[in-house]
C-alpha cells in the first residue's frame, strides 16, 4: 500500500517560490508547514483569489498596476502577490514590461520590518516591490508616492487605520480598495459618551446599552457606516467574509470598485445614522463631500 503524499506539497501553488515561503517563516527550512503556517498561507491565497482579478482588470485597460498595502507588517500579501502574479511576468518577454512598470508599495511604521522587506525584494530579484516607513496618515501626503493609486488593500489595521486607508484611496482616486477592519474603538467610545441622550429618545439604544453591546455594536456600526460613506463617493461594494480566520472575529472583507458618479441616498442614510445614533461629531470621520 502506497503512502499519501505530504499535504503541504498540494497546498503550495505551482510556481511558488519555496524560498520565499521559508523567508516568510510559512514553511520551515526543510519544507514543512505546522498547523498555524498552513491556516496563514490559506488566508492569503484566500485574499489573493480576490485581489489577483482586480489585478489583472486594472491591467485588461492600463499598461502597469499600482497597488498599495496599508499596515503591510512582514509583507506576507505583498510578497505572494507579486510572487504569483507579477514574477510570471517578468519571465515572460512580452509582458516583461507590464511587470517593471508595476509596483506594490508597502506601508509601515516599524523600521525593522520595512528594512526586512527591502532586503528580501532586493535578494528575491523582486523590482516592482517598495517599502516605505510611513504611518496610513502621513502616506496620503507623501511624495514617495504617485498621485493615484489603482488598488488600496488594509488588512487588520487598527482602529481608526483603516479608515485613514479609505481617506488615502479616495484622494488616490483609486479605482479598488480591499479592506479587512481590525479592532474599532473610536465609535463605541463616542457611543458611550452619548449613551444618556440617546437611551432616553431612542429605543434601538438599547442595541448598545450595556458595555459588551456598546464594543460590539460599535465595531459592527463603524463598517456599516465605512461602506455607505463608499457608496456615497461612487463605489460599488461588496461585504463577504474570509475563509480560514476562524482564530479571530476580525474576518469582514469589504471590497469597493469604482462606478462612479455620487450617491445621495447613501450619504443621506449616513448622516440618518449619525444622528440617530448621537454620532454627529463623527461627520468628518465618515465624510461624504
Amino acid at each position: 500500500m502506497k503512502s499519501a503524499a505530504p499535504q503541504d506539497k498540494h497546498e503550495v501553488r505551482p510556481g511558488q517560490s519555496i524560498e520565499l515561503l521559508k523567508e516568510l517563516h510559512i514553511l520551515t527550512r526543510d519544507g514543512k508547514m505546522n498547523q498555524d503556517s498552513r491556516r496563514k498561507l490559506k488566508q492569503v491565497y484566500h485574499l489573493y483569489q480576490f485581489i489577483e482579478p482586480l489585478m489583472q482588470q486594472v491591467l485588461d485597460t492600463k499598461s502597469a498596476v499600482s497597488l498599495v498595502d496599508h499596515g503591510a507588517g512582514k509583507s506576507y500579501l505583498g510578497f505572494i502577490l507579486y510572487d504569483l502574479f507579477f514574477k510570471p511576468l517578468l519571465n515572460d518577454s512580452a509582458a516583461s514590461d507590464v511587470a517593471r512598470s508595476s509596483k506594490i508599495y508597502g506601508i509601515e511604521t516599524r523600521d525593522e520590518l520595512v528594512a526586512r522587506s527591502r532586503e528580501l525584494a532586493q535578494r528575491l530579484h523582486f523590482p516592482g516591490m517598495e517599502f516605505l516607513n510611513l504611518s496610513v496618515a502621513e502616506s496620503t501626503t507623501s511624495h514617495a508616492l504617485p498621485e493615484q493609486i489603482d488598488i488600496v488593500t488594509a488588512l487588520h489595521a487598527c482602529n481608526t487605520a483603516t479608515d485613514d486607508a479609505i481617506e488615502f484611496a479616495l484622494k488616490k482616486k483609486a479605482h479598488f480598495m480591499v479592506l479587512v477592519p481590525c479592532c474599532q474603538a473610536e465609535v463605541a467610545a463616542e457611543l458611550r459618551k452619548s449613551k444618556g441622550d440617546a437611551v432616553r429618545n431612542n429605543p434601538l439604544s438599547e442595541m448598545w446599552r450595556h458595555p459588551i453591546h456598546t464594543r460590539e455594536f460599535g465595531s459592527q456600526i463603524t463598517n456599516v457606516l465605512r461602506c455607505l460613506q463608499l457608496e456615497s463617493h461612487g463605489y460599488q461594494v461588496r461585504v463577504t467574509e474570509l475563509v480560514g480566520w476562524e482564530h479571530s472575529m476580525k474576518n469582514e472583507l469589504i471590497v469597493a470598485e469604482y462606478k462612479g458618479g455620487k450617491s445621495n441616498k447613501a450619504a443621506q442614510r449616513l448622516a440618518e445614522i449619525l444622528n440617530t445614533t448621537g454620532l454627529q461629531s463623527l461627520e468628518r470621520r465618515f465624510f461624504t463631500s
